[in-house]
């Protein structure tokens, strides 16, 4: 099993900025997209591609990689920086976002960008996505995990439910959610809009492993990732705090910024702040 020492977090660390800065410049020029919950998952995004997954960048359909299933798939940013910094495509490709006929659509488009394994848009569906990724791994008695990455948000829609009963039936102990349990969705502060909580309770009825961490410490991340791989009779969900906004002050915490992007004058500001 891996470890995190010191260095390499300090060295995650490094390119988590260098992600929130891409986000930043990427949304900023497609002049629409969703910065809040990009910046709040970079963290989880840099640990999952730097030194969590199993994957080969540049032969993106590796069969024996890990699976990762972004269902929220607005903050498709976050990963897009996070996959041409571990080498899927070139850089220069990330200025594209947005763009017509760029592979860098909006919501990632499987059909479209080699390395992204669902397409995404409707909310609540890429839980669903990932439960039939793991139970066809366990029928096929493959090792490799899937992760779903989750908005706390989509958890207002009854598909995500749906999924959740189904990993608990087949025991999808090879699948790991990641929750972006940062409060806010498009319409205001997600407890207003409809309240989840007690959510690691109702989790944990659902027949889940439940495990509630710093989304941006990246110890509690990765020891939590692990507990994840070692369960053997059930799935686990990892319910990750997180601030959205998260690097950029005036971003933090603003539902406002959940689909805002910035203008010339904040993109100038956020990146002067995210390069002291």
């Amino acid at each position: 099993m891996k470890i995190l020492t010191t260095a390499k977090e300090k060295q995650l660390e490094k390119i988590a900025n260098l992600i929130r800065q891409d986000i930043i410049k990427m949304i900023g020029a497609a002049g629409s997209g969703h910065p809040g919950g990009s910046l709040g998952c970079t963290e989880i995004f840099t640990l999952l591609y730097f030194h969590l997954l199993r994957h080969r960048p540049k032969q993106p359909s590796w069969p024996k990689r890990d699976r990762l299933v972004l269902s929220n798939g607005h903050i498709a940013p976050v990963r897009y920086a996070a996959m041409a910094r571990s080498g899927y495509f070139p850089l220069s490709w990330l200025k594209s976002l947005r763009k017509l006929g760029s592979p860098l659509q909006g919501h990632p488009a499987l059909v479209d960008l080699p390395g992204v394994e669902s397409s995404g848009g409707p909310l609540a569906q890429g839980s669903a996505v990932a439960c039939g990724m793991a139970l066809a791994a366990k029928m096929n008695k493959e090792t490799h995990r899937i992760y779903c990455v989750m908005s706390d948000g989509e958890l207002n829609e009854g598909a995500s439910w749906e999924a959740l009963m189904l990993g608990a039936k087949y025991r999808l102990n090879n699948l790991t959610a990641i929750i972006d349990r940062n409060n806010i969705q498009i319409d205001g502060f997600s407890d207003e809009v409809m309240p989840l909580e007690p959510l690691a309770d109702k989790l944990k009825a659902f027949n889940w492993k439940v495990i509630t961490v710093d989304g941006h410490n990246l110890q509690q991340l990765f020891k939590a990732v692990n507990q994840a791989a070692s369960e053997k009779n059930k799935p686990t969900a990892i319910i990750a705090k997180t601030i959205p906004g998260k690097g950029v002050s005036f971003m933090e915490n603003k539902f406002a910024g959940h689909g805002v992007a910035p203008k010339s004058e904040q993109v100038e500001a956020a990146l002067k702040e995210l390069q002291k």
